[in-house]
């Protein structure tokens, strides 16, 4: 299939609560010039299919070129004249070429590899070893920018911060890989729908200007292409709360329809406040089809929609109950869900990953709106926030997400700054703690990141 469009109106894939619609194991293969947001999009979509359920992993060529050098010099490294840089970035791209298969053939689903691959000599390397060595699948992601003011914000935002630039003086910095970027636009062929008619593969011009489609082969690839035609990166604030304290929270039950508590209603008043004084512009307001997140808008001056998907957990028959009354009628439900909180089901009920797919549209439009505020519930709130701060499944259901609370999500390079603004109003703690057998003993984690780098280095030995 072939298809230009200049708008994100491509239709969205069927969503469903099964997550897995993986067919064979997929490499997504960035394509571009330097700064064009490849990094970005990458780190983005890998966020998003480990969301949904998809065990995903980014590969950065770039990690591995820095574990492999004592120290960056300047844009000469970049020179295909320099034999010797030239194949030690060869090595480190093979090496994370291998680590990425190495990924799916030890369960992953989907390895993203971070890198220029700017020649149709790397881009057939890729498919002989991806498609023909291991019969995984491959598609392009390519980003294609000419906008210049784009280009700089990419350079001042991310490169000159980068640990190649640790130390230089900034003017010298954006000098450098303006120069770096020359060196690969030498080489630089754009992928092509006469050339490259057999390969799928997206074109992203100008960070979602336009898009060409070329080929998509199967669900996954159908769905990444509906995330990528969404995202955008302009400057905006996601506002995310709870609603005010309600008269059920207030009798510890979950679940049910009621309104809000003296102290819900103070907090719906002090969030009208907290809108005028932050003085967001264009701000619209998401709430959920409930009585106490429609309450705990009323106040606020602007547009507001009501979303069903942003309805609270479906407790199924154990709606309106406390907790204790679970684990005295449903003992072994009670002990089921602490066992496994985000795969439980409630009987007749919701489990939390049933909740991220019916959220899933809600990120989507998130993703295509400037700022917004949405006044929702515990566990959907820890849904998004987990979206955002890139949590796992295990950590998403004990997220704390206190009420009377407005927590500020900024969009950042490669990340969300999240900041917590208490109202200052009481109210009852509803949070349940992580059972103390599922608790991970502190100094004993190491994050994915850290796992990566600490690859990149061991790996990196043998070009030495």
């Amino acid at each position: 299939m072939e298809d230009e469009s200049s708008s994100s109106s491509y239709p969205p894939p069927n969503i469903t609560s099964c997550p897995h619609m993986v067919q064979a194991p997929t490499v997504i293969s960035m394509v571009g010039l330097p700064a064009r947001g490849k990094t970005y999009m990458s780190k983005k979509l890998t966020r998003y299919l480990n969301w949904i359920g998809i065990r995903t992993k980014v590969f950065n060529v770039g990690e591995y070129r820095r574990a492999a050098t004592d120290q960056y010099r300047n844009h000469n490294f970049f020179d295909t004249s320099n034999s010797e840089a030239l194949a030690l970035r060869q090595k480190c791209a093979l090496m994370a070429i291998d680590d990425a298969c190495n990924f799916l053939l030890g369960g992953g689903e989907v390895a993203v590899i971070d890198a220029t691959n700017t020649t149709r000599e790397r881009r057939k390397l890729l498919e002989e070893i991806i498609c023909q060595k291991h019969n995984f699948r491959l598609f392009f992601v390519e980003s294609v920018c000419d906008d210049i003011n784009i280009i700089e914000a990419n350079i001042l935002e991310v490169k000159v911060c980068s640990p190649d630039y640790l130390g230089m003086d900034k003017n010298e910095a954006v000098e450098d890989f303006l120069k770096r970027i020359d060196h690969y636009r030498v080489h630089y062929e754009a992928m092509d729908c006469g050339h490259d008619k057999d390969l799928s593969f997206i074109q992203i011009f100008n960070q979602g200007e336009r898009f060409l489609v070329n080929k998509l082969a199967g669900h996954l690839q159908s769905r990444v292409v509906y995330y990528l035609m969404n995202i955008h990166v302009l400057p905006r604030t996601i506002y995310l709360t709870r609603h005010g304290e309600s008269m059920m929270n207030l009798r510890g039950r979950i679940g049910g329809d009621s309104e809000l508590s003296p102290r819900g209603m103070e907090y719906a008043k002090e969030l009208a406040k907290f809108v005028v004084a932050e003085n967001i512009p264009n701000l619209k307001v998401w709430t959920s089809e409930l009585t106490r997140t429609i309450q705990t808008a009323q106040h606020i001056k602007a547009p507001k929609a009501h979303w069903k998907a942003l309805n609270e957990i479906d407790a199924g028959i154990c709606e309106g109950m406390t907790y204790e009354e679970i684990a005295e009628k449903y003992p072994e439900e009670f002990a089921k869900r602490d066992q496994d909180k985000y795969h439980y089901r409630y009987p007749t009920g919701e489990s939390y990953q049933d909740l991220v797919a019916r959220l899933e549209p809600v990120i989507m439009e998130l993703e295509r709106q400037e700022n917004v505020m949405v006044v929702c519930h515990q566990a959907v709130a820890r849904c998004l926030l987990a979206y955002f701060q890139d949590k796992s499944s295990e950590d998403l259901p004990y997220l704390k997400v206190p009420l009377h609370t407005v927590i500020k999500l900024t969009p950042v390079a490669y990340g969300c700054r999240v900041e917590y603004v208490s109202l200052n109003i009481p109210a009852v703690n509803t949070h349940r703690e992580r059972p103390v057998k599922q608790e991970r003993l502190e100094g004993h984690t190491t994050s994915d990141e850290d796992e990566d780098i600490h690859r990149c280095k061991i790996r990196a030995m043998s070009i030495a």
